[in-house]
């Protein structure tokens, strides 16, 4: 019990950290806590999602006072702001849909970072950020978690399935972020 627990709360503290440093990868840690519970600790895996959840909405917490008592100035100097133009368009679809937008910014990969810098410099108040990002932290961590909770299921060894969970999410991601910038690359040369 006490190793289930401590797990736990390194992954709190990872999820956390990796929310307001955006180069850990957070996703990874769930599914593959998620993985070795599988092997573990089986009923805990719901302990695993809420776990993720919290350490990603502390984090998100973290990183949106930053954001709202730092501006912009603070942004460029830890390198979160990189897109202006990108930025302008996020807050437009704030402005418009702020709850839907903030849920689905938590599933993109590269997409939380731009929709919090949005959401803090266009005065999104505390209460609304606080009740959308909650789903969007929870629903992050059961995805997570269902990609840890497949590849435990699938090897035998609980290394093997942390090792298939991290390098699938890992690749899914990198998969993402080049059909994004494709994606970028098409509407910017069709718009030229």
């Amino acid at each position: 019990m006490i190793d289930l627990l401590g797990a736990l709360g390194w992954l709190v503290l990872v999820v956390s950290f990796g929310a307001v440093v955006p180069i850990v990868p957070t996703g990874a840690a769930v599914s593959g806590t998620a993985a070795l519970m599988f092997h573990e600790h089986p009923f805990s895996i719901a302990l695993v999602v809420a776990a993720g959840a919290a350490g990603a909405y502390l984090g998100d917490l973290v990183m949106y006072a930053m954001c709202r008592f730092g501006g912009e100035k603070l942004a460029r100097r830890l390198r979160w702001l990189r897109d202006e133009e990108h930025l302008a368009g996020v807050k437009q679809r704030l402005t418009r849909r702020q709850v839907p937008v903030l849920l689905v910014s938590r599933l993109i990969p590269g997409g939380r970072v731009p929709v919090l810098l949005a959401a803090a410099f266009a005065g999104i108040p505390w209460r609304t950020f606080v009740v959308a990002n909650l789903p969007a932290c929870a629903l992050w961590s059961l995805v997570y978690a269902a990609i840890g909770l497949a590849g435990g299921s699938i090897f035998p060894e609980p290394w093997q399935g942390v090792v298939a969970a991290v390098v699938a999410i890992l690749l899914v991601n990198q998969a993402l972020t080049w059909w994004e910038r494709r994606r970028a690359i098409s509407t910017s040369g069709a718009s030229g």
